[in-house]
């Protein structure tokens, strides 16, 4: 590709498109607020025929997801179904029954636990690591985690990630997310497990709920991804062999801006391998 340009309308990319994988967090909103023209562009797909999963690195279960979209104006009739990396999460404690964790995040996440035979102690008694995020994403940073890793790396603890972002948008700023912790943690020889994005369990779980809603598989070359990360979408869509399309109004937005389009230099500079079309923002 020697030139990769913005495209205006989701529906001219989506002749040949069955299920569209959405990210949310900058896709969808931006955390204080939905945008419309996005939930709509998602609706009018599936008005056609399409289905919609949303997929995220939120490290909450979907029904809390869920309950986050509808506080932010985002009607169910947006999307079909959500798998977060929470719910995924969620799973490795189920499948390590009587461990003690040691939790990483703040109450918000609290629900990841839910449910769950899940035992908190301190770091001294832990068995392994949940990281959901940052105890304070407004004031600390993955350094301010620095010593507590360290001792964690002696006991030889594995962290396990419910949030593979580094960072998010929270209205027009960016906050550190658990990625940032746990790639401190990888940095300092500690074990790192990450559910979510860019790895590939998340999207094998959304292949098989657009199968449900679908009543059959759909093949990769009929499915297009939606985000705005260079490091978890792209990657995560190149990964597991689909295309997609790049929203440049999130996370990368300063890096994009008064570009109209981009030369063969700029494209591996910025992305490495090519996404299939740039979109400033998701309008159908």
């Amino acid at each position: 590709m020697t030139s990769l340009r913005f495209v205006e309308q989701l529906r001219d990319l989506v002749g040949d498109v069955d299920v569209v994988l959405s990210d949310i967090w900058g896709v969808v909103h931006n955390g204080l607020e939905s945008f419309p023209e996005a939930c709509e562009a998602l609706h009018n797909f599936r008005k056609q025929g399409g289905t919609v999963i949303l997929i995220t690195n939120a490290p909450r279960p979907a029904d809390s997801v869920q309950r986050q979209l509808r506080k932010l104006g985002v009607a169910d009739e947006t999307y079909d179904a959500i798998v977060s990396s929470g719910d995924l999460t969620r799973h490795f404690v189920a499948a390590h029954p009587g461990q003690k964790i040691f939790w990483i995040g703040p109450e918000r996440d609290s629900s990841i636990h839910r449910g769950l035979d899940a035992t908190m102690v301190p770091l001294e008694q832990a068995d392994y690591i949940i990281c959901t995020g940052l105890f304070d994403d407004e004031t600390e940073s993955a350094e301010d985690y620095r010593d507590t890793l360290l001792k964690a790396l002696e006991r030889k603890l594995t962290l396990v990630c419910a949030n593979p972002d580094i960072v998010v948008e929270r209205g027009d700023r960016l906050i550190y997310c658990a990625g940032a912790v746990a790639e401190l943690y990888r940095e300092l020889g500690g074990e790192v497990i990450f559910y979510g994005k860019p790895h590939r369990p998340i999207y094998e779980r959304a292949m098989a709920l657009a199968a449900e809603h679908r009543g059959h598989p759909t093949e990769r070359s009929r499915v297009l991804a939606i985000g705005d990360s260079v490091r978890t979408d792209l990657a995560g869509a190149l990964g597991f062999g689909i295309d997609l399309l790049f929203v440049t109004r999130g996370i990368h937005s300063e890096q994009f801006e008064g570009i109209e389009q981009l030369d063969a230099a700029s494209i591996k500079e910025l992305f490495g391998h090519p996404p299939r079309a740039l979109m400033r923002e998701l309008k159908w």
